[in-house]
């Protein structure tokens, strides 16, 4: 965890609140320290009165819920809090083990904690005093109403409740109202809104050479971080091996790779030791990857809020940043909505065509290999069946 030499602005307005004794709703984006927001007065109720079970924390991914530990050890070091992880991916005896000790908190995805509620023997939310929902409009957005509303009806009704959520949508609302005592609104962006100090752009380009297009402008920006978002886990897994044979340190993260696959991808990327993370929308919300220079959308976002979302991961904490977005014959509209959805019309970014094209023979070589590589490793996987 970075030190923290001066409160964010949701830290600023969630904070106070908080420390009063009322509900928080808060509304920040990705990158905004609300972590910090809802562990700090957590960790102070801890202190004045510590308790084991003493707070839930729902996440919608499994990455998200490891980095709050994280926060949550770091900045309770020295009260000694101890966490426990709860998600899907990792063995459920090994987690009963560790809730059988009882820990002062438990971050979840929702479910994974109700297969416990059901099956674990002597774990019970019971004496619950916190609840906290942590980017609640996609814990929605992936269907997880059923296991919150069950999650709801198994704890004290007086707890604390604290619901941190990038987007208003109806669901949150209405999770609100279910969930929720009087609440503070604390809003650090009410608008769509996308960091000043993030340069914006769109390429328009013929989808049969998007890779060209992704090729020259990693060779152009060489030196950056880059995250690259994709709309399936082949294309991810695709568009790295396929950067790895023209010798760009590229690694894919996924929803279809095991959970210890997707945090040592996670890690070398942090590290510095690849510079260009392939992911897809798993990734966009909420990682707490401490600077990325440039975003691209390789493949467009068919939901304009997750735009938001991806191009949030660069431009963070008044650093500035860059994304760019390829536009192909087939996502005009959905470019446009876009644009609407954040006010503004995007410049295209510069590039030389004529030098584009002379990386076809290359880059088509590099896609070969991929596809055969891609074949490869599904049927190893088949065999090993």
């Amino acid at each position: 965890v970075p030190p923290c030499s001066h409160p964010t602005k949701i830290q600023v307005e969630a904070i106070p609140v908080a420390l009063q004794g009322k509900d928080v709703i808060g509304l920040a984006e990705t990158g905004s320290g609300k972590t910090g927001a809802f562990a700090l007065p957590i960790l102070q109720s801890l202190l004045a009165s510590p308790q084991r079970l003493h707070t839930l924390v729902l996440t919608p991914t499994r990455e998200l819920a490891f980095q709050i530990s994280e926060q949550f050890e770091a900045l309770g070091s020295s009260i000694g809090v101890k966490c426990a992880v709860v998600v899907g991916g990792i063995d459920m005896m090994s987690q009963s083990l560790v809730l059988a000790k009882k820990p002062h908190i438990v971050i979840a995805t929702p479910g994974r904690l109700i297969d416990h509620l059901e099956n674990t023997k002597g774990f019970s939310l019971r004496a619950l005093k916190f609840l906290v929902m942590d980017e609640a409009d996609r814990i929605l957005n992936m269907d997880f109403e059923t296991e919150v509303d069950k999650i709801l009806k198994v704890i004290p009704r007086d707890r604390r409740t604290f619901l941190f959520s990038a987007t208003m949508t109806k669901k949150v609302q209405k999770l609100q109202r279910a969930a929720l005592k009087d609440p503070v609104k604390c809003a650090v962006s009410t608008k769509y809104s996308t960091v000043e100090k993030l340069q914006q752009y769109y390429i328009f380009i013929p989808s049969k050479y998007k890779d060209c297009y992704l090729v020259s402008i990693l060779n152009e920006l060489a030196g950056n971080s880059f995250i690259i978002f994709c709309s399936t886990c082949n294309n991810a897994q695709r568009v790295a091996l396929m950067l790895r044979n023209l010798g760009i340190t590229a690694i894919p993260l996924h929803g279809q790779m095991s959970q210890n696959k997707r945090l040592g991808a996670l890690n070398k990327f942090k590290s510095k030791s690849r510079s260009v993370l392939l992911a897809t929308d798993v990734a966009s919300r909420g990682l707490d990857i401490p600077h990325v220079d440039c975003v691209i959308n390789y493949d467009i976002p068919t939901h304009s809020k997750d735009y938001i979302h991806r191009v949030g991961r660069t431009a963070r904490a008044g650093r500035s940043g860059k994304s760019v977005t390829f536009v192909t014959q087939y996502n005009v509209e959905l470019f446009q909505r876009i644009e609407t959805l954040i006010g503004k019309k995007l410049p295209a970014f510069p590039t030389q065509e004529e030098e584009v094209m002379m990386l076809v023979e290359r880059v088509s070589e590099a896609q070969r290999f991929a596809r055969l590589v891609s074949r490869l490793q599904i049927r190893t996987k088949e065999s090993a069946r």
